[in-house]
């Protein structure tokens, strides 16, 4: 079930009325976001990225009635500039990033991001490449595996994770999620576990954004498909956490605040803001939502339109 899927459509779809737009969602998933752009409009042609490869198959199923409208790519959404070039696409009309761990992925327990069932620890979007969950619990050095627990996961007891962790891994390398979430069950206070949710929440998703580069790879993907936009296009962002969602706040922000000095009587073109915000703060699901879709209640909503070119983008 895409989250806020109507209020997405409602605000990319001003940039959508031209007469060959093109949509670029950076963060296909199983296609639910595209879906409903590609019924809404249906002059639209589709570019779907994704690094997970069952992703790719599993939406190009789902989207197998737009197929002459779609182009699906493998690649992670940092590579958005990269896409495009290379498609020949001059600018995009409207972006979506639906960020964080799909439904796909969460409820295939063999993936290993759901700290519910036991599965091998893996994470990766892409298992096509990269160090594993294991191999990063089992090889980090203590004081990186300390910095990723709490800068990732905002995880108060990383040091007493850490050291618990770097004590079992030396009596035999950690393999299943169960075998951690029983640590973490031991060492997170019961207090915190009462009032702070499952034990496990906030270093699996440390060790998933680790695992998957998820906050460099934002930091890079974001300007690049703010650039990328025409003059007139907008760009909608879906994050989870607390963490994604800052970056695209400064990130909005910054295009949308002036540049003209302090005291200059006229603003210069170039000073201008590039950037209009079309939500005030972080959107967020209603109660009707997340009753049908709990996956849906961490999300905040964010989306911004491009209001002049600069030297790197924005034209036509």
């Amino acid at each position: 079930m895409p989250v806020l899927r109507d209020r997405v459509l409602e605000l990319l779809g001003p940039a959508l009325q031209g007469p060959d737009p093109v949509y670029v969602d950076g963060t296909l998933g199983m296609g639910g976001h595209a879906e409903g752009v590609l019924a809404a409009f249906p002059r639209t042609r589709l570019v779907g990225i994704d690094r997970d490869h069952e992703a790719l198959a599993l939406a190009g199923e789902r989207l197998a009635a737009y197929a002459d409208r779609i182009t699906l790519v493998h690649a992670v959404y940092d590579e958005f500039a990269q896409v495009v070039d290379a498609l020949g696409i001059p600018s995009v009309d409207a972006a979506l990033f639906d960020l964080g761990v799909s439904s796909l992925q969460l409820d295939e327990a063999e993936r290993g991001f759901a700290y519910r069932v036991d599965a091998p620890l893996d994470m990766r979007m892409d298992q096509s490449r990269g160090a594993t969950a294991a191999e990063v619990l089992n090889t980090y050095e203590p004081a990186d595996l300390e910095r990723i627990l709490r800068e990732f996961g905002e995880e108060r007891y990383a040091r007493a994770i850490v050291r618990a962790v770097v004590a079992e891994r030396a009596r035999e390398p950690f393999t299943s999620s169960g075998r951690l979430v029983e640590l973490l069950r031991r060492v997170v206070p019961g207090a915190s576990q009462r009032s702070g949710g499952h034990p496990a929440k906030r270093t699996f998703q440390a060790l998933r954004i680790e695992v998957n580069g998820e906050l460099d790879a934002w930091r890079h993907a974001l300007p690049a498909a703010i650039e990328r936009l025409r003059v007139g296009g907008r760009i909608a962002v879906l994050s989870y956490h607390s963490l994604e969602d800052r970056i695209t706040k400064r990130a909005f922000a910054e295009g949308a605040t002036s540049r003209t000095p302090a005291g200059m009587p006229v603003e210069r073109p170039q000073d201008a803001a590039y950037l209009r915000l079309l939500t005030r703060g972080a959107e967020v699901p209603g109660d009707a939502e997340t009753d049908d879709n709990s996956r849906a209640a961490s999300a905040r909503l964010r989306a911004a339109e491009r209001t002049r070119s600069t030297a790197q983008g924005g034209h036509r």
